[in-house]
């Protein structure tokens, strides 16, 4: 397990903390914004590595106070934990309003459920100390509920399963094309449209970006790179796109 800064000036940090569980469970990235004593977790994950993501958080944030917490969607590998990280911190908890009925499923005290807070399909503006992330619709990539996470500062996006890669051992992307076998088959099965695909591309291309850190795998670094990302989503087909080829009765 690591931590590794992302972007560091001094009072506005980003933190990724990489592989904190092993196993049978899929990789994923937990990631910490923290602005002037602030912290911000992003899908904080399940049971099997709550109690090592909660040590680092609160070990990183020293004597500041973990805020928010973020939910990009409903899968367990993001909210499995959330009744533990709201029963042991203050933060408040935000998800996509479509899922905040399905959220509670996975235990959640009714001492913390009103802090399980919902955001629109549009997005919002969320405050963090004397700044601001914005949490984006992304909608259908993967889930039809979905949102994504800009931080302005330091010009990181964070998308989520949009961009993950399974396989690879290296935590930077040192080569877009090398890289796609990584990505190819987890975006055409799991991502739901080209469309959904398109429409994201069209969005993210107004905002000035540096970094693009997925929650499972490689991120990608520097303008070129996050370029090359985009151009390609543009152009895979998924999800729906492949349905003809997916349909058939099973053979006896």
């Amino acid at each position: 397990m690591a931590t590794i800064a992302l972007y560091d000036n001094g009072g506005h940090r980003n933190l990724l903390l990489e592989d904190f569980g092993r196993g049978q469970a899929v990789q994923a990235n937990q990631h910490l914004i923290i602005h002037d004593g602030e912290g911000m977790l992003l899908d904080p994950g399940g049971h099997k590595v709550y109690s090592k993501v909660l040590g680092e958080t609160l070990s990183q944030l020293k004597n500041g106070k973990l805020r928010h917490l973020f939910f990009s969607h409903q899968d367990p590998d993001i909210v499995a934990a959330a009744n533990g990280w709201l029963m042991t911190t203050d933060a408040t908890a935000w998800a996509p309003a479509l899922w905040t009925r399905f959220i509670p499923h996975f235990g959640l005290d009714n001492l913390v459920i009103d802090r399980l807070k919902g955001v629109p399909d549009e997005g919002m503006r969320l405050p963090l100390g004397n700044t601001e992330v914005l949490l984006l619709p992304a909608h259908f990539l993967h889930s039809p509920g979905n949102l994504q996470v800009y931080d302005p500062i330091s010009k990181i996006l964070y998308s989520g399963d949009l961009g993950a890669s399974l396989g690879m051992t290296y935590q930077e992307t040192p080569d877009f094309d090398s890289h796609l076998q990584y990505m190819d088959g987890f975006h055409r099965r799991y991502m739901t449209s080209n469309k959904a695909m398109r429409a994201w591309a069209a969005m993210v291309r107004t905002l000035d970006i540096e970094i693009i850190a997925p929650q499972h795998g490689a991120f990608f670094r520097g303008p070129v790179m996050v370029k090359r990302f985009i151009d390609w989503i543009e152009t895979v087909e998924c999800g729906v796109d492949l349905i003809p080829e997916a349909y058939s009765i099973p053979p006896k």
